[in-house]
């Protein structure tokens, strides 16, 4: 199996913890130049300076908030211009929890902007790269809310299906150039966002936090929930030149959780 990415330059985002830093570990290992993206400055320079390098690989960091469209396009087409862009992890923290009814109008607006928004200002600063290579990989990382929509999440179970449909039209418009676009959808892993997510439950429900997360882990048939290492490995591969034949597809990592096929 061809997993050699020697040569690629990876831009991952979110890149600072959890997913998107397990994300940047993985490419790394398996030869990418890697470039992480995320707002804090001092945490992307620790990330970049443990990722793993042999002689030839060079990482670096961008310190970029997603929210404003004109300087992170700014940023990364300065990024491009030096050195082209192969493959694109678009990975954001979710928008906070409650019910799709009470939300504002503001929170779909932020929600949108930080995640499809972000999304497409990237694709159009690293696609000409991808392009004159005839090679790319577009990965978004999102949730089991596109098949799935997950209680107490209304803005992000809205946000994320925008995002899997703008990634499925793009498999299609983008296929012949040889760039592949697809989602990894995660379960729940050891991250930030389920430590978010298991507070507010326990808030709005009066239980403790463990028995929120014994009755979360029932749910999953592997009886557990993910490490990020597990999730970066399926991102990983749809990078890899062995998936170049995976294109347009959502994948679930979740030990089984969901019922829908």
């Amino acid at each position: 199996m061809d997993l050699n990415l020697s040569g690629k330059h990876a831009l991952v985002c979110g890149a600072s913890e959890g997913i998107g830093r397990a994300a940047a570990h993985e490419l790394a290992l398996l030869g990418c130049d890697v470039t992480v993206l995320a707002r804090r400055a001092d945490a992307l320079a620790a990330v970049a300076q443990a990722l793993p390098c042999s002689g030839a690989q060079a990482h670096g960091w961008i310190a970029a908030d997603v929210a404003d469209a004109t300087a992170l396009a700014a940023q990364v087409e300065a990024l491009t211009a030096g050195k082209p862009v192969q493959i694109l992890v678009n990975n954001t923290g979710g928008p906070p929890g409650g019910p799709a009814h009470t939300a504002l109008d503001s929170a779909y607006l932020d929600a949108f902007q930080r995640h499809l928004l972000a999304n497409q200002t990237l694709v159009r600063a690293v696609l000409p790269g991808m392009r004159s290579a005839q090679w790319g990989r577009v990965v978004n990382v999102i949730s089991t809310s596109v098949k799935e929509p997950i209680v107490g999440l209304g803005v992000s179970n809205t946000i994320r299906g925008a995002v899997a449909s703008w990634a499925k039209t793009l498999s299609r418009e983008l296929g012949a150039d040889g760039i592949t676009v697809n989602n990894v959808l995660p379960g729940y892993t050891q991250t930030a966002r389920i430590e978010q997510i298991i507070g507010d439950r326990a808030r709005n429900s009066g239980q403790t936090q463990e028995a929120v997360i014994e009755a979360m882990r029932k749910t999953v048939p592997a009886n557990r929930f993910a490490a990020p290492g597990e999730i970066a490995a399926c991102i990983a591969f749809l990078c890899s030149p062995a998936a170049a034949y995976v294109n347009g597809v959502s994948l679930a990592v979740d030990g089984g959780r969901m019922q829908s096929i």
